[in-house]
Parts: C-alpha cells; sequence; structure tokens
C-alpha cells in the first residue's frame, strides 16, 4: 500500500508500507548485493536511518543460492536485517554480463561469471527465487538494452520486458505473494526512444502493479539525456503508486528526479567511493588522500553520523594511506548518511512548499563546489 502525503511542485512525499514496517519517500535504498552493504553492518545501517536496503536476485541465486536462504529463514533474517527488502531480477545482468547471455523468448541463458555454469532465468524462475529470499518488494524479469542501441533491437527488448512482466505478475498473483503483502514492481525500458518508453510505460501501467520502475537510465548515456528519459517516462506512471528509478545517481541527480516526481533510487556509488577515498559534502566530493588533508582537525563535514562526530579528516587520511579497512567502513558510513539526509532534507522541504527553491539552491552550491 502506498499512500501520497505533502507535494511541492511535483516532487511527493509518501509512505510505502511493506511487510517489514513503513518507508517514508523519497528514500535512497544502500546497496546490499550480496547480502551486504559492503563494509557496514545491518547495526550501523539502522543507526543512520537506512529504511530499506537492495539485494540482486542474481547474485543471491548464483551465491549462496536462495534455496539456502529460504532454509536459514529467509533473506532477513540470513543477513541480520529486519528492515524492508527490495531484490532486483537480474535484468541488469543481461547488460553488464553480456558476454555471458542469451536472451530468449522465454527468458534468458547465462553462465555464471563464477564457474562458467549454465543458469536460465525465465519470469517463473525469476519469481520463485525472489519468493525464496522472502523479499519485501520483487522486481519483474526485464531486458535492459545497451547505449547506443538499434530502434529494432529496442522495441523487440521492450515487447519481451512488456510480455516478462505480465507472466512474472501472474505467477506472484497466482501463488498468494501479493496477498501475503509483498510487492511487485514493474520496470519501463526503451533506451533513449520516448514512443517506446511511453508505449512500455502504458502497458505495464495497464497491468496495475504495486509500483513501477525506470529501468535502463545511467548506462552509459549523457547525464541530460539520462534525465531526460525520466522525464518522458513520469506521465505516464500512475500517480498513485511508487515510482523508482533505478541504478543512480549523483546527489544533484537525486534532486533534479524528485522534482520531477520520482520517489525511490539506488546506487552503489557511495559505497563504492568510499573505498577510493571519495567522500561527499554539499560542496561536492573531496578526496582524502590529497596531501592537504594531513593536518587537518576537522570532521569531513558537520554531520550526525558516527564518522563525523568522532574522526578528523587528518584520521581518516591516515587510514587509508596505511590501508587499514576501517578507512572504507567510516567512510562508507558517511557517504550512505549524506544520502540518506539528504532524502529526509529532501521530505521536510517538499512538506515545507518550497522543495524548488531549496533543491535549485542545493544543487548550485555542490555543483559549484565541483567545478
Amino acid at each position: 500500500m502506498f499512500k501520497l502525503g505533502a507535494k511541492s511542485g511535483d516532487a511527493r512525499c509518501g509512505v510505502l508500507s511493506t511487510r517489514h514496517g513503513e518507508i517514508q519517500t523519497p528514500i535512497f535504498m544502500p546497496v546490499g548485493t550480496q547480502a551486504t552493504v559492503k563494509g557496514v553492518t545491518p547495526e550501523q545501517l539502522e543507526a543512520i536511518d537506512a529504511q530499506i536496503i537492495l539485494g540482486n536476485t542474481y547474485h543471491l541465486n548464483l551465491r549462496p543460492g536462495s534455496g539456502l536462504v529460504q532454509e536459514m529463514g529467509g533473506l532477513h533474517h540470513f543477513m541480520g536485517w529486519d528492515k524492508p527488502i527490495l531484490t532486483d531480477s537480474g535484468g541488469f545482468q543481461v547488460f553488464s554480463l553480456s558476454e555471458l547471455r542469451k536472451v530468449r523468448e522465454d527468458g534468458i541463458e547465462f553462465r555464471s561469471h563464477l564457474d562458467g555454469a549454465p543458469l536460465f532465468l525465465g519470469p517463473e524462475s525469476c519469481y520463485q527465487i525472489q519468493a525464496e529470499l522472502g523479499t519485501d518488494i520483487a522486481m519483474v524479469l526485464d531486458e535492459c538494452p545497451p547505449f547506443p542501441c538499434e530502434r529494432d533491437a529496442c522495441a523487440a527488448a521492450v515487447k519481451r520486458t512488456v510480455r516478462w512482466a505480465g507472466e512474472f505478475l501472474e505467477h506472484a498473483r497466482r501463488d498468494g505473494f501479493l496477498e501475503r503483502g509483498h510487492h511487485v514492481f514493474g520496470i519501463i525500458q526503451g533506451s533513449t526512444f520516448d514512443d517506446l518508453r511511453q508505449e512500455c510505460g502504458a502497458a505495464l501501467a495497464g497491468m496495475d502493479f504495486p509500483g513501477y520502475a525506470v529501468g535502463g537510465v545511467s548506462v552509459g548515456e549523457p547525464e541530460a539525456e539520462m534525465l531526460r528519459q525520466v522525464s518522458i517516462c513520469a506521465p505516464v506512471m500512475p500517480l498513485d503508486k511508487p515510482r523508482y528509478v533505478m541504478g543512480v545517481g549523483t546527489p544533484p541527480q537525486l534532486l533534479k528526479m524528485i522534482g520531477m516526481g520520482m520517489d525511490m533510487f539506488d546506487c552503489v556509488m557511495p559505497t563504492r567511493l568510499a573505498r577510493h577515498a571519495n567522500v561527499f559534502t554539499p560542496d561536492g566530493l573531496i578526496n582524502l588522500k590529497n596531501e592537504r588533508f594531513k593536518h587537518d582537525a576537522a570532521p569531513i563535514m558537520e554531520a550526525n553520523n558516527y564518522t563525523c562526530r568522532h574522526f578528523s579528516r587528518a584520521y581518516l587520511r591516515h587510514l587509508i594511506m596505511a590501508k587499514e579497512l576501517l578507512a572504507s567502513t567510516l567512510l562508507s558510513i558517511h557517504n550512505l548518511h549524506f544520502y540518506l539526509d539528504l532524502m529526509a532534507q529532501a521530505r521536510a522541504h517538499i512538506e515545507a512548499g518550497d522543495y524548488g527553491q531549496w533543491s535549485a539552491a542545493w544543487i548550485a552550491r555542490y555543483e559549484a563546489g565541483e567545478a
């Protein structure tokens, strides 16, 4: 169930109810691909107010296997996380592991990137894996076209995506998955072809999914094109359902997409950049390897997270230069908190009715610092 709240322009607040709690939107979801957000414990995630995390069907089915996860009490119990979980379908691996897969009309043949073992992922098996994981929000199987791509190939991918979505949803309904309080989200594909995006979105909207996602963005296209495709999808996404943009993005990108009426986001950027000594601030990214931080007694920024409350830039730089594992954990805590706190600020300004003015000023400051 999704309940809309305050609006400010097209930006909106909402509450998505799941089996493992409510999610206040707009929200960012830390990525826990293999049942772990890299370098961060569930307790640390709770301390920075993470409301929901993301796992991946493809990776979890390869290792340790959805059957084992089910045997261990489901994904929540297995990884010690009692809040909501969304699982991606594995469709993105069609794009990212293109040398190891073959798309068929009934699904996707993979070869494991771990050992080359064969794997088939169709709408039914994709549903079954996520049901065994016990996810709160299951994503349908889709085909993510590359950028650039031929129109005919993209049209075929959209056709398959729509058909697979319908089959996935039918399996979920027949099995009682939705009745038990789980959600299923459809995924809009279409690359950079506006009419295919709208055609895909309209077809999925007619199936009455509990939520909808924009897929196939941030796959190599320019940023302006990515944002344009999100704006193209918005009018065909039902107003009364949550809207999720998959696999994005930078802080300014998230604020711009919230301004288009989007609600949910995920990205590996906060933890990946942390592992390379990059941390977010309101004035843009900084790299703590820089010599100028060697004697800097200030925190990364004034922020209410464990890292900024306790440690200086000088100490964090020392950990980085000494290649201590703690560096990645402390920087990941900060970066994830930065994203989650930005979402909290966005919700507050939507409720205050000044989201457009606030977000424009926030983006201008951040981009000036980056420049």
